[in-house]
């Protein structure tokens, strides 16, 4: 027990109201400042390089700017957002439709494609090795990604040949405004299966192996073993998954530079591409900014409905 001092001012007194001592109460101080020290880094890159550029992107949204020269900076208050929503605007119809509706098709493919992926290779010798081959397409850059797709999609490309060797048409994958956004969503799903499956085999693996034993035991066979088991407790790698393939088919934009340049007839001209037009082909930046926050709100939006599904469902326990 410490002893406490009555002495108006020692330094005991602020010791005892913690229950340290004042060599303990020094010390803790010391820990304190080199953990401030140590985070001071990281937390001006997060403040200079995130929170400072959001704020300006929120303060561009209400104002009317053509860019470089920050002394022409007008504000207008929310007229960048009457404009986007407007009757006359094409963000909501066809650039969000085509954004979610990408989205959706991305996600789904890439979520049930590495689903399976991952529960082939569990049951295949020389697992590390595929589970490389299929991460692949991630470390390689997206440009080289697009081009060899692109040239897959022409119409004498290797896709369109085998559809001819089979006596069908012809499809024309990218200049064709109705097969266009989903052959690209094809693409960017193929490229993030990846990750997916790093973190679902890594999900698959920290099942606890008695618990497939018993149901074998029982007579369950591999569906009901994979619908009554492996999917209940993978929820929360699901969830991850779910919630980082969302985000990234929200905000895709390299994939359609490279192989459409939103085209044919905008087919493929999603938000972010979108963004990138307004503010540096046309210069309206308030207008790109607007965009950016409206398309930011609507991730946040999905990701909070996805996590308080996964909460109803059970799936992220408290």
């Amino acid at each position: 027990m410490s002893t406490v001092s009555l002495v108006p001012g020692a330094p005991g007194r602020v010791a005892a109201r913690a229950g340290q001592t004042p060599v303990s109460s020094r010390r803790f101080r010391a820990e304190r400042r080199t953990a401030w020290g140590l985070l001071s880094p990281s937390l001006l890159f997060f403040v200079i390089f995130l929170i400072l550029p959001t704020l300006f992107a929120i303060f561009l949204s209400l104002s009317d700017w053509g860019g470089y020269d920050l002394s022409k900076i007008k504000f207008i208050g929310i007229g960048n957002y009457l404009e986007i929503f407007g009757p006359k605007s094409k963000f909501v119809t066809p650039v969000l439709v085509n954004t979610l509706v990408f989205a959706v098709i991305a996600v789904l493919l890439a979520v049930a494609g590495s689903l399976v992926v991952a529960q082939l290779i569990e049951r295949m010798k020389a697992q590390g090795f595929w589970r490389f081959l299929y991460f692949l397409p991630v470390v390689a850059t997206i440009v080289a990604v697009g081009n060899v797709w692109t040239i897959l999609y022409q119409p004498a490309g290797l896709i369109n040949s085998l559809l001819n060797a089979l006596h069908l048409n012809s499809i024309g994958f990218l200049t064709d405004p109705k097969v266009a956004l989903p052959s690209v969503a094809v693409v960017q799903a193929w490229s993030s299966i990846g990750t997916a499956l790093l973190i679902l085999t890594a999900g698959i693996k920290a099942i606890d192996q008695s618990i497939y034993e018993a149901a074998e035991i029982d007579g369950a066979n591999s569906w009901k073993t994979f619908w009554s088991i492996t999917l209940p407790l993978l929820r929360p790698s699901l969830l991850f998954v779910f919630i980082t393939q969302v985000i990234g088919g929200l905000q895709s934009f390299a994939i359609i530079v490279v192989m459409t340049k939103g085209g044919p007839a905008g087919a493929t001209t999603v938000a972010a591409y979108s963004m990138y037009q307004q503010a540096f082909k046309f210069g309206l930046w308030g207008t790109a900014s607007a965009m950016a926050i409206t398309l930011f709100v609507i991730i946040f939006v999905v990701t909070l409905i996805q996590l308080a599904i996964s909460r109803h469902t059970g799936g992220d326990e408290e």
